[in-house]
């Protein structure tokens, strides 16, 4: 299925976490957010500059090297991958692509070595998967731009060194007339609300974000003027392969859990595991585990390869393979009954860690919408 450069990264990817990020989750599920020193280590190992150019102290790897990684971070946490695949692959990819030379040296370089962290400000309170209903605004000032407005729900908002803020610079043009800002924090007039309480991922930090009379020079634009929706909607495919490739990661982790529960568990005299049910669930969790594989890789592999289809195929990745690790981590939960359904059990964590893949990076019926158009054009 992956050729051996990259079985080997995706080794390699499973030995940084059993290392670093398994030993930091429940340390990092108390707090609220990964432990400070694990940003370091993945800067040392190279995985948070997959995408970066080399000049800037990345490794110019590409966006199936993404998912792999994200695959494995997600086995250990998805609250600790998130935080870093946002910072590096969700808001660091914005400053790669559309960056100037000055601000990928200022930001995308120290993202690459875990030494600054960023995240993306795009939805509000009232506009979600709808990115053009945002109603954050940026004025013209005579120095660059005064930003008003909220975001909410907003990944490593209270971690992060640099925001990209989702702006209207001309409201009367809709879509396109949004423009992405770089907005530093400590500048005056940006702050953020508590970390927000969430039914999954507690290692990762979630709040929102105030933005009032933030003034922003010229140079804090990211691209060009009125392209933010562009760079946006760009964006969004290498997320929800990203995104797709969590869901792998928490569906392997919870097959192994359930298969090392019914193998030593016994019940009315026998190993659980002997029993044909048990088998055949397990089975048809693993058939489905593979076909989600297979479809996210392919997807990663269009993306990568600048494929015209691309599009479609990742959002099938990510309905598909989203709703199949649901389920096949409720057969996990199942499986181990009773002792799958307490707090502090692993696989209840996959479970509630789980869910919000199916709403973050477009929700399913945004998908299923963009598969409807998509497949339609071609008949």
């Amino acid at each position: 299925m992956l050729q051996p450069e990259y079985r080997a990264f995706k080794e390699s990817c499973e030995g940084f976490t059993s290392r670093y990020v398994r030993p930091a989750v429940v340390e990092a599920e108390i707090q609220g957010h990964p432990p400070k020193e694990l940003w370091a280590e993945f800067g040392k190992a190279r995985l948070l500059g997959l995408m970066t150019p080399e000049e800037y102290g990345g490794s110019g790897r590409d966006e199936l090297a993404v998912a792999l990684l994200a695959e494995e971070l997600s086995r250990a946490s998805g609250g600790i991958a998130v935080s870093a695949l946002v910072s590096a692959y969700m808001a660091g990819t914005h400053i790669v692509h559309h960056g100037t030379p000055d601000q990928c040296a200022e930001y995308a370089a120290p993202v690459a070595a875990g030494e600054k962290i960023a995240a993306i400000a795009v939805t509000e309170p009232g506009a979600g998967s709808d990115v053009a209903g945002i109603s954050t605004r940026a004025v013209r000032t005579a120095s660059g731009y005064r930003i008003n407005g909220r975001k909410m729900f907003i990944t490593n908002a209270g971690l992060a060194d640099v925001l990209i803020v989702a702006a209207k610079t001309d409201p009367e043009a809709g879509h396109r007339g949004i423009t992405n800002f770089l907005v530093e924090a400590g500048t005056r007039g940006l702050s953020v609300g508590s970390a927000l309480p969430k039914m999954g991922w507690h290692s990762s930090d979630t709040r929102e974000v105030i933005l009032d009379d933030v003034e922003v020079p010229d140079s804090a634009i990211l691209g060009q003027e009125g392209r933010g929706f562009y760079q946006i909607m760009g964006a969004f495919q290498l997320e929800r392969i990203v995104l797709a490739a969590m869901g792998l990661g928490h569906a392997t982790e919870s097959i192994r859990i359930a298969t090392d529960y019914v193998a030593n568990r016994s019940a009315f005299g026998e190993l659980l595991i002997n029993r044909q049910t048990v088998r055949h669930r397990l089975a048809l969790m693993h058939t489905d585990l593979e076909t989600a594989r297979l479809l996210t890789y392919h997807a990663a592999e269009q993306l990568r390869d600048r494929d015209p289809g691309s599009a479609r195929t990742v959002a099938m990745a990510k309905y598909y393979t989203a709703n199949t690790a649901s389920r096949i981590v409720d057969h996990a939960v199942q499986l181990l009954g009773g002792s799958g359904f307490v707090e502090e059990s692993e696989v209840a964590r996959h479970y509630r860690d789980m869910r919000i893949l199916r709403i973050g990076g477009g929700a399913d019926e945004i998908q299923l919408d963009i598969i409807a158009k998509q497949t339609l054009a071609r008949i």
